[in-house]
């Protein structure tokens, strides 16, 4: 195995974190840009907000397709069918984000420094 030099890793990390927030490169303005993303949602709090809303999606369509069986007038077909097809789509746009972090993740692992 490959010995990987973590420092070498979280300073590439920084740099690029630093260039996707649009603060220079050089290392003075890498811990001004640390310091700046602390006050802004992390990746984990936007996927776990993420995960929420499909979960919402889901829920309401079973909510509506259970009034709908269950005889409810003021749910209509069209209602329930729109639901189901929101759900769905949400949760396979969900499930392919999980794939592509799960494959850049593996690229990570795999790299040879």
């Amino acid at each position: 195995m490959t010995n990987i030099n973590v420092d070498q890793v979280l300073a590439q990390m920084r740099q690029l974190t630093a260039a996707a927030q649009g603060v220079d490169n050089n290392p003075s303005n890498i811990n001004a840009a640390n310091n700046s993303a602390v006050g802004k949602t992390g990746f984990s709090d936007l996927l776990k907000t993420s995960i929420d809303k499909v979960n919402a999606t889901q829920m309401e369509a079973g909510k509506l397709s259970e009034s709908f069986s269950a005889g409810n007038p003021s749910v209509e077909l069209s209602d329930v069918m729109i639901s189901l097809q929101k759900a769905s789509v949400s949760f396979q746009a969900m499930t392919e984000v999980r794939n592509r972090l799960v494959d850049a993740y593996r690229d990570i692992m795999n790299m040879q420094l």
